[in-house]
C-alpha cells in the first residue's frame, strides 16, 4: 500500500537555512554512469513533459521552486509569498550564474515562462503548469511578480515542474540547438557536454554551483530501453546505477553481494485511454471485420465492460511480480485527492459480457491497442495480457507495438482508439492529471496536453477549475475526490496499476529519491 500524502500548499515560504541542493556523501569525485530505461526526446527542458527528459533536465537546469516528494523547497527562488489573491512575489537567489558565467536574473524566468507553453514540436507541452499566469513583472533583477487570472494556490507547486532557461542562450534557439549544446546553458549542478541521441548524454560537474559542490566529476547517462540489457550493463560494470530495474531480475539482484536494490513507492499509474470521439476509427471494427459507422467506446457501458474484464491483481502479481498495486483511479491510496470509495474493480467477465449486450454489441467488436515498446515497465507484456482478457469477453483485441518517438506523436494527435499511458504524477496530487490527462483537450487553455484518449466532460472541467482556485486544502481535496467519482463513474479512463519504483546499484552506492520516479546523479552517493 502506498501511503504518501502531498504537503498542503504553502502560500508563503520564508527563506530556508542551507541550500536546497547540498550534496554530500563519502569521497566525492569520479565518473558515475546511469543506465536509463526511459527514452529521451531532447536536451531542451521545455520541449516535452516526458519522464526521461525531466530526469535529464535536473542535471543542467534548475527550477524556481523544488518539489521534494511532496514538500516544497526553495530552488532559484529563496522565498515566495502571496501579495493578494492574484499576485505572487518570488525573491530570487543572488549570485547565481549560468554555466557561461553570466548572471541569472528575473528576466530569465519571465522568458522561460513565456517560452515553455508553446515550444515548436512539443508532443507533451508544459502549458498546463503555467495556464494560470496572466502577467509577469520584474521590478528588480532578483524580484519576480506573477499575476494570475484568479486565485491560484497551486502556482508554486506547478512552477516546480518548469525548468528555467537562459534568455541569452535560448532566445531564437530551437530544440536542435539545445541538443547540439549551443543553447544547453543552465544554472544546474552539472554542465552539458554532449548528447548522442539514442545512446548517451554526458555532463561535467559545475564547480561554482549555488547549491554546493556536486559529488561526481562526470555523469554519463546511457540510454538502454531494454530492461535485461540494463541489468547486464550493471553486472558487467558498464553502469553504476540502473533505473526501472526489471521486476524479473529484482529478486536475483537482491541476493547478490555486489549489487543493492532500492524500491520506493511511486506515483506512476498505467492507464488505458479509450477514445470516445464520434464517427468511425480505423482501429475499431465490427466483430466480422467490417467498418463501424460509429465508435462503440462512446458508450460508458462498453468502457465499463472493458474495465471489468481486467484481472488487475493477476497483472500486478504475475507480470509485475508484486511490484505494482491494482488501481481503480489515477491516484494511489494515501495521496492527496485519492477517493476511498473507488477501489480497483474485481474482475467480472460475465458482467462485462452483459454490458456489451446491453450496449447493442452481443457479438463484441474488434479493437487495436497501441503501446510503446521502449518506455513503460512491462508495457508491451501488459498490453498483450489485457488483449487476451478483452478477447475472452468478445472484444477481439490486437496489440500494435511501436517505438516511443512514433507512438507519442501519433497518440498526441488523438489518432488511436486505445493508447496505453503510464502517467507519472509531477505534483503529487490529483489536479495534475485533471489538467493534463483528463481535462478536455484545449491547447489554447493549457489543458489536456496528454489527453491522448480525448476524454471530455464539462463537469470534470468545472471541477478542475474549482479545485485549482480553492485556497482551503480540505475543500480542494473534496473537489478532487468528487472529480474522481465523476471520471470513474463513466469509466473515462481505465486505470490498471500503480508502479513501484526500482533502482539497482553496485555495492557501495546508495540511491534515494528526489521526486517520485525521476532519476538523477544527485540521488546517488557513496556509502560512508
Amino acid at each position: 500500500m502506498i501511503t504518501r500524502r502531498a504537503l498542503p500548499v504553502l502560500l508563503a515560504l520564508p527563506a530556508l537555512a542551507g541550500r536546497a541542493h547540498a550534496q554530500g556523501g563519502a569521497a566525492p569525485g569520479g565518473r558515475l554512469t546511469i543506465a536509463f530505461g526511459d527514452p529521451v526526446s531532447s536536451i531542451d527542458p521545455q520541449l516535452n513533459n516526458f519522464g526521461g527528459d525531466r530526469s535529464v533536465d535536473l542535471h543542467a537546469f534548475d527550477l524556481l521552486v523544488e518539489n521534494r516528494n511532496g514538500a516544497l523547497r526553495p530552488g532559484l527562488a529563496e522565498s515566495w509569498r502571496l501579495l493578494d489573491k492574484t499576485s505572487w512575489e518570488f525573491t530570487l537567489r543572488r549570485g547565481v550564474t549560468w554555466h557561461d558565467g553570466r548572471p541569472f536574473t528575473a528576466d530569465d524566468v519571465i522568458f522561460s515562462y513565456r517560452r515553455a507553453p508553446d515550444v515548436p514540436g512539443s508532443a507533451a507541452s508544459f502549458a498546463g503548469y503555467l495556464r494560470d499566469i496572466t502577467g509577469l513583472e520584474a521590478p528588480a533583477p532578483h524580484r519576480l511578480i506573477v499575476r494570475t487570472g484568479g486565485p491560484a494556490p497551486l502556482l508554486p507547486l506547478n512552477l516546480a515542474s518548469v525548468h528555467i532557461v537562459a534568455r541569452h542562450a535560448a532566445e531564437g534557439a530551437t530544440s536542435a540547438d539545445f541538443n547540439a549544446g549551443r543553447a544547453a546553458i543552465g544554472t544546474g549542478p552539472y554542465r552539458f557536454v554532449s548528447y548522442v541521441p539514442g545512446d548517451r548524454i554526458t555532463f561535467r560537474r559545475n564547480d561554482v554551483y549555488w547549491g554546493g559542490r556536486p559529488d561526481w566529476d562526470e555523469v554519463v547517462i546511457r540510454l538502454v530501453p531494454n530492461a535485461a540489457a540494463r541489468t547486464a550493463a550493471l553486472l558487467a560494470g558498464d553502469a553504476d546505477v540502473i533505473e526501472r530495474a526489471s521486476v524479473a531480475d529484482a529478486e536475483n539482484l537482491g541476493r547478490r553481494q555486489d549489487v543493492r536494490v532500492f524500491a520506493h513507492p511511486g506515483l506512476r499509474v498505467l492507464i488505458l485511454c479509450p477514445n470516445p470521439a464520434p464517427g468511425p476509427n480505423a482501429f475499431l471494427r465490427a466483430a466480422d471485420g467490417s467498418a463501424l459507422p460509429d465508435n462503440p467506446l462512446r458508450d460508458p457501458r462498453v468502457r465499463r465492460a472493458l474495465s471489468l474484464a481486467l484481472d488487475r491483481r493477476g497483472l500486478a502479481d504475475r507480470l509485475l511480480q508484486g511490484q505494482a498495486v491494482p488501481a481503480g483511479q489515477w491516484m494511489p491510496e494515501g495521496s492527496f485527492g485519492y477517493e476511498p470509495s473507488l477501489p480497483a474493480p474485481a474482475p467480472d467477465a460475465d458482467a462485462a459480457r452483459r454490458l456489451l449486450a446491453e450496449a447493442g454489441l452481443p457479438d463484441g467488436f474488434r479493437l487495436t491497442l497501441h503501446v510503446p515498446t521502449d518506455r513503460y515497465v512491462r508495457g508491451p507484456e501488459t498490453a498483450q495480457a489485457v488483449a487476451q482478457m478483452w478477447t475472452r469477453i468478445g472484444v477481439r483485441t490486437t496489440v500494435e507495438n511501436m517505438p516511443w518517438a512514433t507512438f507519442s506523436a501519433r497518440a498526441a494527435a488523438g489518432e488511436f482508439a486505445m493508447p496505453v499511458l503510464a502517467w507519472g504524477n509531477g505534483t503529487g496530487e490529483a489536479s495534475y492529471a485533471l489538467v493534463n490527462v483528463l481535462g478536455s483537450y484545449d491547447p489554447a487553455a493549457g489543458r489536456g496536453s496528454s489527453n491522448w484518449g480525448r476524454y471530455a466532460n464539462p463537469e470534470v472541467d468545472r471541477l478542475l477549475e474549482a479545485a485549482v482556485r480553492e485556497l482551503d486544502d480540505a475543500r480542494r481535496e473534496a473537489i478532487l475526490r468528487e472529480s474522481a467519482r465523476v471520471v470513474m463513474g463513466e469509466t473515462g479512463i481505465i486505470p490498471v496499476f500503480h508502479y513501484r519504483n526500482l533502482w539497482a546499484a553496485r555495492r557501495g552506492l546508495t540511491v534515494s529519491t528526489l521526486v517520485s520516479d525521476r532519476t538523477a546523479a544527485m540521488m546517488v552517493r557513496r556509502e560512508s
